[in-house]
């Protein structure tokens, strides 16, 4: 019965529906919900009735809007009765629905009703609610970890598991599995990754996009999908954010790869997303049409790697991701000066004292010079003469794809025979248990440890047939180096441009005579032609830079 207190409070009709049950039937839809609890609040006479309704949530989200709503009510003293049709719809996660029936709804003198259940607060406690709710937060988890098993399936075949498509995509109108490039937004991705390779800070960027009036990715996908995000500013449509280019600039999905399981949940109930370790995502290669080529991609890595963020002057440092130092492999940081010219690059381990390491001194103007120098004299040699230079590269890169291609084999041959001998020793395993030669119990323990080993050698073998592709592609490289060179004619000052399209790696060692003034610091370069061999340049550190080819 209902008491005097509760009679001009509001009886909440609490409905809610997720995808899981969706899929049950019809019975559980919000309307036959809304009609259920309408059809016994008036034969109860059950008065000042209003509907909180969460169309699309799972039970064990704590954080559903008008769930969060009426429990607001509820402690506010406004509701005076709370029906559902049964106790599942309150919740799946039993220790937060044990605590509303049995702490917060007595605390506030609510009654609680689950018509399908036959549970009425107002007739005392029913034993078996709180085993209900148990039941009910067992099926929910249940049905959490058959979908966690359907997607890790799907995520290992390769098949993409984000739910939203990356701006600069879009879904392929003959396979709804496969996306294309949108040609209104593939462009702007393109811009945006060569102005950061170019060497133009993320806030410059951010700000040509806004004075060329390109709208924003949440903006866009609300014109266009009607898609609401929840950053979404329709008075400021062309603001573009630091952290959405950041993200854009290291997303690999734009250089045609799929990249799966970057994150994981401890739990169905914790919805908070912690980012998976490297080794433990999957990267599936060339699964979709590229939007950017994968030496812009890699270069733009490589300036992340360096320093990410613009320096006082909005410019980005274009050494970052190509300066190292020569003795313990450390990145080498510019410091900056009042006067530009006085620019200099030293190790970051001697500036950090992460080691014994000395500073590697180096100015910028005299590096610039040294590598422009080095730059003119080596692709005039490849243009004027092609031929020489192809066949004197060809013949370095043989003898050295020849040493690992004969090094590779060998590793794979070995890997092959361990992946025979674990299949043949599964199998011995099952006709041993199928004989009763071992037990269950010891079969899936030895069994256990071979199927996780022959994953971990797939996984090598698959990289290591990578390496072995990457040897013969020093052909392809050399020609590439032409052709760039033959563009290139003019080069009247180093740019992050030439940079990208000829060095690969630069190391720089320290003086033989520290602090001097005329000594100079030996310099390798790593040309993209040849990646594996480098050119050394004697530089001398005088004012004038003067630079040498070391032969």
């Amino acid at each position: 019965m209902k008491t005097e207190s509760n009679t001009n409070k509001i009886t909440a009709l609490y409905c809610r529906l997720s995808q899981e049950d969706m899929r049950a039937g019809e019975s559980l839809s919000i309307e036959n919900q809304r009609l259920m609890l309408k059809e016994y609040a008036d034969k109860n006479d059950f008065r000042n009735c209003q509907y909180y309704i969460d169309d699309g949530y799972s039970g064990v989200d704590n954080t559903r809007p008008e769930y969060v709503h009426m429990l607001d009510d509820v402690q506010n003293g406004l509701v005076g009765t709370v029906i559902v049709k049964d106790q599942s719809r309150l919740g799946r996660d039993h220790l937060e629905t044990d605590r509303l029936m049995e702490l917060v709804f007595p605390a506030y003198d609510v009654r609680f009703i689950a018509v399908t259940d036959n549970v009425d607060s107002a007739n005392g406690i029913n034993e078996m609610s709180g085993i209900k709710n148990l039941f009910n937060d067992m099926y929910a988890r249940d049905c959490s970890n058959k979908i966690r098993a359907v997607l890790r399936a799907k995520g290992e075949r390769g098949e993409r598991l984000a739910a939203w498509i990356a701006y600069g995509y879009m879904r392929d109108p003959d396979n709804s599995k496969q996306i294309i490039p949108d040609p209104e937004t593939a462009p702007v991705v393109k811009h945006i990754f060569e102005m950061y390779a170019s060497g133009i800070g993320i806030k410059r960027i951010c700000g040509t996009l806004e004075r060329e009036q390109v709208l924003s990715p949440s903006v866009y996908n609300y014109r266009k999908n009607g898609s609401r995000a929840r950053n979404l500013k329709l008075d400021k449509p062309y603001a573009w954010t630091n952290n959405t280019i950041r993200k854009m600039l290291s997303n690999q999905i734009y250089c045609g790869d799929t990249v799966n399981f970057k994150t994981y949940s401890k739990s169905n109930k914790l919805k908070k997303r912690i980012k998976n370790a490297p080794e433990d995502m999957k990267v599936f290669k060339n699964t979709h049409e590229a939007i950017i080529d994968r030496a812009t991609f890699d270069l733009v890595q490589k300036h992340f790697e360096g320093r990410r963020r613009a320096d006082k002057r909005g410019e980005m440092d274009k050494y970052a991701g190509y300066l190292y130092c020569a003795e313990c492999g450390s990145r080498m940081y510019r410091n900056q000066y009042k006067a530009q010219k006085c620019d200099s690059y030293r190790c970051g381990h001697y500036e950090n004292r992460k080691s014994d390491c000395t500073s590697h001194y180096i100015r910028e103007r005299v590096l610039d010079e040294i590598i422009l120098s080095s730059l003119r004299s080596v692709t005039k040699y490849a243009r004027e003469h092609s031929d020489e230079f192809y066949t004197a590269a060809i013949r370095n890169g043989e003898n050295e794809a020849a040493k690992n291609l004969l090094e590779y084999e060998k590793l794979k041959s070995e890997y092959e025979s361990k992946i025979k001998l674990l299949d043949n020793a599964i199998s011995i395993l099952y006709m041993d248990r199928a004989s009763g030669r071992i037990t269950p119990e010891r079969y899936d323990v030895l069994a256990e440890g071979y199927e996780k080993e022959q994953p971990e050698l797939k996984t090598k073998l698959e990289s290591l047939e990578a390496r072995l592709n990457d040897s013969r592609l020093c052909e392809k490289c050399i020609h590439e180096f032409i052709n760039k060179a033959k563009q290139y004619v003019n080069m009247p000052k180093l740019t992050p441009e030439l940079l990208r399209a000829f060095i690969k790696r630069i190391e720089v060692h320290e003086k033989e005579v520290k602090r001097s003034r005329t000594c100079g610091n030996h310099i390798v370069v790593y040309f993209t032609f040849q990646p594996d061999k480098a050119i050394k340049l004697d530089s001398e550190m005088s004012e004038l830079g003067i630079t040498e080819f070391a032969k």
